[in-house]
Order: C-alpha cells, then sequence, then structure tokens
C-alpha cells in the first residue's frame, strides 16, 4: 500500500503527494509542489495516509505531481508579500465589477506561489454569467483566472469567526471535509423547535449537530418511541418526548398536563399501545 503526504494549498483545497525523495518532512512544515500549471505552496497536514483514506483525482496524462523542496528562506519571504498582491488585486477587481450589471461579494483573493494563477472566491444570488468579466480579468493581470462561486458554509470556513458555543468556528478550524446535516438530526436530538436556534452564521445547519448524532441514536433504543400510550395512576398518558441526556421520560394527557419520569421508573409502567394518539 502507498502512503502519501497531506497538504493544505492556501486555496483550501487538500492534495496528496509522494515523497519519492525522501525528504524529511514534519506536519506544519512549509513545502512548494508541482500543481497542474506551474508551482504553488503548502502546509503539510498529514504524514502518513493510505490510499484507501483518500480520493485521488486522475492525474492529467498520467503525470505524477512530485514534491519540489521544504521551503526556503527566500520562499518564505516570498509568501510574506503575497497577501499585499492580493489586496491590491481585490481592489482592482471591485473596481472592475462596478462596470458590469451583476452583483458578486468579492469573499478572498489568492495567488498561486509562482503567480500562474489567481483565484477570486465570491458568493452571489443565483448562478451568473462572468465569461466577459474574466476575459477582461485576464488582460488586466496577465494570468489564469478563476472565479469560484461559494456557498454559505465556504464563506464562513474563508471569512472565520465564533460560534454560540464560544469557540472559533469547527469549518474555520479543524473541519476539512462538510458532512450532510439533516433536520432528521435536529430531531433525534429534540432540537428542531426553533430552526433559528440550531443554524449557524452561513444560514445552514449547525455541523455540530453531526458529531453527537452516533450518541443519540444508540442511546434513543433504550427509549420509548413518541406517542406510546401507558398507564400512570389509573390515568393514560402518552409519551411526548424523550430526554436522553437526563435520562427522563416527558409524558403528557389529554388536557396536555405534562409529567416527568426517570427512564426505570418509566420502564416499570404497563404499556397499553404502540404510538397511535386517537387510541390514547
Amino acid at each position: 500500500m502507498q502512503e502519501y503526504i497531506e497538504v493544505e494549498f492556501r486555496t483550501g483545497r487538500s492534495g496528496y503527494y509522494q515523497n519519492h525523495s525522501g525528504l524529511e518532512l514534519n506536519p506544519e512544515d512549509l513545502i512548494v509542489v508541482e500543481v497542474e500549471r506551474g508551482e504553488d505552496i503548502a502546509q503539510v497536514t498529514h504524514l502518513s495516509m493510505g490510499e484507501q483514506e483518500i480520493n485521488l483525482q486522475p492525474q492529467s496524462g498520467g503525470r505524477v505531481y512530485k514534491i519540489r523542496r521544504i521551503a526556503t528562506d527566500q520562499d518564505i519571504e516570498k509568501l510574506r508579500n503575497l497577501p499585499s498582491e492580493e489586496e491590491k488585486a481585490a481592489q482592482s477587481f471591485r473596481d472592475i465589477l462596478r462596470r458590469y450589471p451583476f452583483e458578486m461579494k468579492l469573499i478572498d483573493t489568492v495567488f498561486q506561489f509562482d503567480g500562474n494563477k489567481l483565484t477570486f472566491f465570491f458568493s452571489a444570488d443565483g448562478r451568473i454569467d462572468f465569461r466577459v468579466f474574466v476575459r477582461e480579468l485576464a488582460n488586466v493581470f496577465r494570468t489564469r483566472i478563476e472565479l469560484h462561486q461559494t456557498t454559505g458554509r465556504d464563506e464562513a470556513k474563508r471569512m472565520g469567526g465564533f460560534g454560540m458555543c464560544g469557540i472559533q468556528y469547527c469549518c474555520g478550524s479543524f473541519l476539512k471535509r462538510f458532512s450532510q446535516v439533516t433536520i432528521k438530526m435536529a430531531k433525534d436530538q429534540n432540537l428542531a423547535g426553533n430552526l433559528a436556534k440550531i443554524s449557524g452564521p452561513c444560514g445552514r445547519l449547525l455541523c455540530c449537530l453531526n458529531f453527537e448524532e452516533d450518541f443519540y441514536v444508540e442511546e434513543s433504543r433504550d427509549f420509548p418511541i413518541p406517542g406510546t400510550c401507558v398507564e400512570l395512576k389509573g390515568k393514560r398518558l402518552y409519551v411526548f418526548k424523550n430526554d436522553i441526556l437526563n435520562k427522563r421520560v416527558h409524558l403528557s394527557d389529554e388536557n396536555q398536563i405534562l409529567t416527568e419520569l426517570d427512564l426505570p421508573d418509566f420502564n416499570k409502567l404497563e404499556i397499553i399501545s404502540a404510538p397511535d394518539l386517537d387510541q390514547c
């Protein structure tokens, strides 16, 4: 099994290379690597990735891209100067954009390390035909231009910030790939009542709902299905909701008066019927 070095480029994209030269690499090292058009600089994020752990993209023409070198002092000095060049490019982008009828919000501007490509990340409402706009940008900057329309989550990742929990966004710190977060996960965790409270600044459901889903699914197997009808002190009640963290069951009667029971106490009750509120 071949092993690969995982790196992260300044655009946020991950790449995978084999260390054929036997360079002494460490996590967070800056290295210069081959890319499709020229060279780029990237940071080492993982030193040992198996083929089954990654999704390798087919190399064009069968070419294998190589690690050129560990970044030298001259490379690092050049890297320090890139943000000022990118800020100038961003201002030129905004100036040119004013002459066009569509609206775009520029999120980020990234030069490839060797200057062979300039990438603009933007957000916009709907799809935009910006072919003429790209040609003008290419004439101004004399390099290959790429425009990437980002989603709300991508924008939050690039801009960064702090969530309602008080710590840095997961997507801006450790989360490399977005996983699907569904309303079912919110329901499993009794959090579907107010979507605004469980949505991030990107407008999508919080990524952290995905982190605890397995725990709630596993623990819920010991709890009754909402709607289960039981008898308590001569009264018929149905399961309103389950509090999995506190291991309590919330019951309600026909007058919507709530009763809470610990899970062991609930398990001692007689179950009258499966979930069917009309019969309860």
